[in-house]
């Protein structure tokens, strides 16, 4: 790949992208570096992390990877310090790390449970408070983004403790935004539609066996609900999160942009 800027939207800027070896996350991390931001690319499998910021490193970005379970407070913490020791300061956040499991809420354990909300919401949290410490101290301010779904605002079956994640996500982006406006950080929410990912492929075949139908007519009442017909696609995803982090103002925070195809239209 290559990361000459294209805009230059984010010079100067060190963001932080958390399951970023792979998938949307690697997207926005690649995204970024084009646009000028050092990056660290988290994950929690450390091996892809640093396989991902040596490919941006390659391509001539600034990157690093780290490992990070951001369900741990202290491993959070650690690699926040040590982004921050590395580049100077931490002026924008990705909170894209997530997982899904799917069961009817009277088939599933409270442990699934437990673990789908942890990494969507204790993620965002520990994340986003580590991050907080140099966004305000260095009075730079800076800007978080959570990464929502369409299901922060719509239910569907099998996905209890995702959708409830979700919806979460929304509100804490919200208290972000009012307590952080006057050190000059923002926060918002983007809510993806039907995304094409790791995901998705992988509830493809349960969902077809339980349906007995094909994995493509899956896919073709998964996308019914759009105006379109098409996924949306991880680099419609990392444009809008360019966009947040270079957003100038409070203009723009505390709000839940819908990147969905029109699956949900607010």
């Amino acid at each position: 790949m290559n990361v000459a800027s294209e805009t230059g939207r984010l010079n100067g800027k060190v963001a932080i992208v958390t399951g970023a070896g792979a998938g949307i996350g690697k997207t926005i991390a690649e995204t970024f570096a084009r646009e000028g931001a050092s990056v660290c690319v988290a994950d929690i499998n450390g091996v892809s992390a640093e396989a991902a910021a040596q490919e941006l490193v390659a391509a001539g970005a600034v990157a690093i990877g780290v490992e990070m379970d951001v369900t741990d407070e202290d491993a959070v913490t650690a690699a926040v310090d040590r982004v921050a020791k590395a580049f100077g300061s931490v002026d924008i956040l990705v909170a894209n790390a997530g997982i899904q499991h799917l069961a009817e809420i009277a088939d599933l354990s409270f442990a699934d449970w437990k673990r789908v909300l942890s990494v969507h919401l204790d993620g965002s949290f520990l994340t986003a408070k580590a991050c907080l410490k140099y966004m305000i101290d260095g009075a730079r301010g800076g800007s978080i983004i959570l990464l929502g779904s369409v299901h922060s605002y719509l239910a569907s079956e099998q996905k209890g403790p995702y959708i409830v994640a979700k919806h979460g996500l929304v509100g804490l982006a919200r208290t972000l935004a009012k307590e952080g406006a006057k050190h000059g950080v923002r926060a918002n929410t983007i809510c993806p539609g039907l995304v094409r990912t790791a995901l998705i492929e992988a509830q493809l075949p349960i969902l077809a066996q339980e349906r007995v139908v094909s994995e493509e007519q899956v896919i073709t009442d998964f996308l019914k609900p759009t105006i379109d017909g098409e996924f949306t696609t991880q680099a419609e995803l990392a444009d809008v999160a360019v966009f947040l982090a270079s957003f100038p103002s409070n203009a723009l925070s505390g709000q839940s942009i819908s990147v969905s195809h029109g699956i949900h239209m607010l």
